[in-house]
Order: C-alpha cells, then structure tokens, then sequence
C-alpha cells in the first residue's frame, strides 16, 4: 500500500486521519514560514542602515517658500529685478589659466545649457558671479561628464529649457535656487521638451539635462565652498563659508588665503 496516496487507501477512517495529519503539517509549515518572515523583518526594521540623510541633525534654517518672510526678501534681493521686470539672463562662461581639454569641452557644452552665454577661455571649480553688484559664488566640480560620454545620448536644440529646483529649502538653498533661476530665461520653450534639473542633496547639487526622456548631458555635481556679497574680492564679506562639513554662516569678515 502506498501511503503516500491516501486515495488508495479503502478505510475511511485511516484515510480521514492522513489527510488531518497533512494538513496539520502544512498549517505547522505556514506557521513556521510567518513566523520566519516576521522575524526577517523585524531585524531589518531595527537594522536601519545609517546613512547621511536619515542621521543628519535637523536644519532649523529650512523655510516654507510662502513664508511672509521670503517672500519680502524675493521682492528685494540680488534677483528681484530679474523676476519682476523679466530680464534676459546675460551670461559669460570662462575656465582657469591653463585648462584641461576635458575643461574646454566641458565649458563649451556649458554654452549649450545656459541660453544667451558666451564663452571666453580662461581647475575643476565653478565661480558664479552676479554682476555689477554680487553676490559671488564658488563651486567645487566634480563627477563631469560630457554628452558624448553618455551612452545613448542625444543632441540639445535651441529651445529654451524648463527648469526644475528640487530641494533648495533652507535659507542658503533658497538663495542657491533663486541664482539658478536667474541664470536661465524667464519663459521656457515646452515644445522642445527639455529639462534642466538641480537637484540638492546632501548639500551637493547634481545636473542633469534631458529632452523627453533621453538624457542630452552633460552630467555634473556641484558644491557649493563659499558665498560672498559683493562682486569677487579677497576683502569682501562672506555670508557662508564649508568648514567641518556644514555650511557655517561667518559674521565677520574673511579672507579666502586664511
């Protein structure tokens, strides 16, 4: 007799009890397969990886873009005019003394990205500055690469591209995001169906530019080393300065050499 087919088995009551022990078997397996998995998962519950966004200290700088706030300070920073009178954006593009090749490629695909730019020839840094008055920024860059570097690339037009902030909500974001705003025209072109992203995280900001959904380039990270009120000057007031892994906001005055 084959016992494991309790079909061939032609007493009813012998037969009746192998199906009530497999199915308690079964039910005992489920038990012990939940049990399995709840205890799985309450280990990686508690076995959070620790990374720096989940660890990082709360910022009490970040605003609520409505804020009374800033809103009064969009209508009278560097930027206002730009916004309230739609000012063309007027951008010159120039590199260090004795730049790689990969720096004037770079800054060549930079002319692409910024509608109204020139380029005039001139480390791996970008120094913003906002003429006549300021402010002036400078950027550590890192992670460059260029649109022919990108694997199924494609090629950038000449309409005007949208743009997308994400997460410039502390005070310094906030300013950051404004001066990327303004650095880009007003009124974008959406038939051209192309992106330009800066995202912040982690306090580094990383570029992206695409037309639908292919990627144009080029790709590159962005961080932020010192932001100084007036136009470029060793002398000049600097309002936020990287030291010891955070933004320190510095009320007297600094030289960049100190």
């Amino acid at each position: 007799m084959d016992v494991l087919r309790p079909s061939l088995i032609k007493n009813k009551i012998k037969r009746e009890e192998i199906h009530a022990r497999r199915r308690q078997e079964k039910n005992r397996r489920k038990m012990e397969m939940r049990l399995k998995r709840r205890k799985e998962e309450e280990r990686l519950s508690r076995n959070i990886p620790k990374t720096l966004e989940n660890s990082r200290e709360f910022d009490e700088t970040i605003v609520d873009p409505n804020d009374p706030e800033v809103c009064e300070d969009k209508e009278s920073d560097e930027f206002s005019a730009y916004f309230r009178e739609g000012i063309a954006p007027k951008i010159l593009i120039t590199t260090s003394k004795r730049p790689s090749k990969a720096g004037y490629e770079f800054t060549s695909e930079l002319v692409d990205v910024f509608p109204n730019s020139q380029f005039m020839k001139r480390e791996n840094a970008l120094t913003l500055v906002h003429l006549p008055e300021g402010p002036t920024a400078y950027f550590k860059l890192t992670s460059i690469k260029l649109s022919r570097e990108i694997e199924g690339h494609g090629r950038s037009s000449c309409h005007k591209p949208e743009l997308i902030l994400n997460n410039f909500s502390t005070r310094l974001g906030h300013t950051i995001g404004r001066w990327l705003q303004a650095l880009f025209p007003h009124v974008p072109e959406f038939q051209g169906r192309q992106v330009a992203t800066f995202h912040n995280q982690r306090d580094f900001v990383f570029f992206r530019q695409k037309a639908e959904l292919q990627e144009i380039g080029p790709r590159f990270t962005l961080k932020l080393k010192w932001l100084q009120k007036g136009a470029f000057d060793k002398d000049e007031e600097y309002e936020w300065m990287f030291k010891n892994r955070h933004f320190k906001h510095l009320a007297y005055r600094n030289n960049i050499d100190d």
